[in-house]
């Protein structure tokens, strides 16, 4: 099996005998030696002394005068969420856990950085052994943001960071509808080109139709089915939707906040102008193969999961929304 987004680190980790993700101190020092925490030359004695007692001992306490103590403000900060990223994850026994107790604690105190770094390892265990390119290029709408465009009928998706990024590559047709700053390449996801991803996973440069009907909206309808059995426990079957009529809105999911924000206009039956509407960018219904576990007055119910851009057409997903959304009486974590 070809490994895949090898950056997030899963390789430093272990995993427990449920199958969930372990902390190692490997995993932690990756974090320590990023760029953003690495004290430059001129850095205060505090952040030095910090900086290489965590590098001798990851997991040692870290006490609040020692941040405080840090000269540069920016600095300090960083280590604030480092540090406050590192205790979530020391607090319990896998990966999983941490990202089920943050996200069910309230309001995330973590910027989102820290949140898709978590979202995006964890979703490597998910996907261990998946041999299918469409379903890991459409995992990757979990954690990045997606600059989306529609290119005569198809809706075509790319990485907002890699677009905005300065990659010096020969212009496309394509490149030209999804407004990069410079000239820029990039291929969108095919059958002739599915085994160049391997090589290029972790560099976010190809592109994923999102068509309704097509192969990568049913690839992201796998994603999130393998998401919510991973974290949940619980089986569901979803299917991508070309279309919602007639439906009963009984119960829906926004799978990212301008997605939720159309679907509360649609509870309150109100109408969607045209511009709001073209927003939409999916619609997938969810069934729990399990109805024991179902909210006993929406048994037999689907379950709506909509999928919608900003105004500026980009993508940010929220997966989170699959695991606090959902009508079941019990959430239970992978162990």
């Amino acid at each position: 099996m070809t490994d895949f987004w090898i950056s997030c680190g899963h390789h430093l980790l272990d995993r427990e005998s449920g199958g969930g993700l372990v902390a190692t101190d490997e995993f932690f020092k990756a974090y320590f030696i990023r760029p953003e925490l690495m004290p430059p030359p001129e850095a205060c004695e505090a952040e030095q002394q910090l900086h290489a007692a965590l590098l001798d001992q990851p997991r040692r306490p870290v006490h609040a005068d020692e941040i405080a103590a840090i000269a540069d403000p920016d600095a300090r900060e960083n280590w604030q969420f480092a540090i406050a990223f590192r205790d979530l994850l020391l607090r319990h026994p896998t990966l999983e856990a941490a990202y089920l107790a943050l996200m069910r604690g309230g309001a995330v105190t973590l910027p989102p950085l820290f949140i898709n770094q978590l979202t995006h390892v964890i979703l490597r265990n998910v996907l261990d052994g998946c041999d299918d390119p469409f379903v890991l290029r459409a995992g990757e709408l979990f954690f990045r943001p997606q600059r989306v465009t529609l290119n005569q009928q198809s809706l075509l998706a790319a990485d907002e960071e890699w677009i905005e990024s300065e990659n010096p590559a020969p212009a496309t047709p394509l490149l030209a509808l999804l407004n990069p700053p410079e000239e820029v390449q990039i291929d969108i996801l095919n059958e002739d080109n599915a085994d160049r991803y391997w090589s290029r996973s972790d560099m976010f440069d190809m592109g994923l139709d999102i068509t309704a009907g097509g192969r990568g909206m049913a690839a992201l309808a796998e994603v999130m089915t393998r998401w919510i059995a991973h974290l949940l426990a619980i089986n569901v079957a979803i299917e991508p939707l070309t279309e919602l009529r007639d439906a009963r809105l009984t119960w829906y999911v926004g799978l990212d906040a301008a997605a939720t924000a159309i679907g509360d206009r649609l509870w309150d039956g109100k109408e969607l102008d045209d511009r709001t509407a073209g927003r939409v960018a999916g619609i997938f219904r969810l069934i729990v193969l399990d109805q024991a576990v179902v909210s006993r007055d929406l048994e037999n119910e689907p379950v709506y999961l909509i999928m919608a851009t900003t105004p500026e057409k980009v993508l940010r997903m929220k997966p989170q929304n699959l695991i606090t959304g959902l009508p079941i009486k019990r959430l239970e974590a992978a162990s």
